[in-house]
């Protein structure tokens, strides 16, 4: 386990994500439990292949569920080999036993589109605007409300959505933003971008809401000074169970899904993929998409093609479309 720490001591400071180190940790924790010892100068190649094999043999600890092949290899196997080619490099092992070990993995058979459709996306925007608070944290009420909406209209990563503060959304050159940054909590990308809203979610709004609220997180309730991945871990997973009351078919995450989605309505809009692309914060495929920038103008005429949603909004009197 001191392997770990080591790397990641070294790593954090070159910006890798915690959750990385979460994953590696995790990892390692298992493969200890396994092995049971902690002596990294004990470890052999046949002790990883034995652990390999009795990961895709065990049902998880924390879910009780099988986990598959893709896991083992990506997660745990990547995690042994990437600590101990570290270890190696810094003299506190001889060899790295995980080096040559290696899995297969199939590819899982598609049934269905990751996108979601018209009818699932369109229960869960209406599923959004009919909940009721009840007895609920008035922040994550909040953030049913809007992040479905959020979501639908920018592509963006949930948990980039639910560590958004009030001084994150905004006007510029005449139009509403919101700015995704890594100051606020975890990017992938680790860079900033501003992306415009669609006409509808102002209309329907959002950007009252914002000014109405308090300073700091919209949707989480931390402390502006205090780590926001657990209170963001969790909200993700109410957000989660949220889509999921609306969209109940498994092969489809919900709320992934609409990344998927915003991609193909954009591309039906006829907005260019790179465009889609920098709304959404997909680093570039090719060195000569780096060239040039796309502009917030660019954005918001895009994001301006893409049609509203035809639902009914929740009204004390009476019910109208939007």
């Amino acid at each position: 386990m001191e392997l770990v720490e080591g790397w990641w001591k070294e790593n954090k400071a070159a910006g890798r994500k915690p959750s990385t180190y979460e994953s590696y940790r995790n990892a390692f924790a298992y493969f200890v439990d396994f092995l049971g010892h902690n002596d990294a100068a004990k470890v052999t190649a046949k002790d990883v292949i034995a652990f390999k094999n009795h990961r895709l043999s065990t049902p998880s600890p924390k879910t009780g569920k099988m986990v598959s092949a893709k896991t083992v290899k990506d997660s745990n196997l990547s995690a042994l080999k990437v600590v101990f080619d570290w270890g190696v490099a810094n003299g506190l092992v001889t060899h790295n036993p995980a080096a040559g070990v290696t899995l297969k993995v199939g590819k899982t058979a598609r049934l269905r589109s990751k996108d979601l459709s018209d009818e699932e996306a369109k229960a869960i925007l209406s599923g959004a605007l009919a909940h009721k608070q009840g007895r609920e944290n008035w922040k994550t009420f909040q953030a049913k409300r809007w992040i479905p909406w959020l979501c639908a209209f920018t592509g963006a990563r949930v948990g980039e959505l639910a560590q958004l503060r009030k001084q994150d959304v905004f006007q510029r050159d005449g139009i509403w933003i919101i700015h995704i940054t890594p100051e606020a909590g975890t990017v992938k990308t680790n860079e900033a971008r501003n992306v415009p809203l669609h006409q509808q979610i102002i209309d329907l709004g959002f950007p009252a809401f914002v000014q109405e609220s308090g300073s700091g997180h919209l949707f989480l309730n931390v402390d502006p000074a205090e780590d926001s991945r657990g209170a963001r871990r969790g909200l993700k997973n109410r957000l989660a169970e949220f889509a999921r009351s609306f969209v109940p078919d498994p092969r489809v995450a919900p709320n992934h899904g609409w990344r998927h989605r915003f991609k193909t309505i954009g591309m039906e809009a006829g907005v260019p993929p790179r465009v889609l692309d920098a709304i959404e914060g997909q680093a570039p495929r090719t060195v000569a998409e780096t060239y040039g920038e796309v502009t917030l103008k660019t954005m918001a005429s895009a994001i301006g093609k893409l049609p509203p949603y035809s639902i009914e909004i929740p009204s004390q009197n009476s019910a109208s479309q939007l």
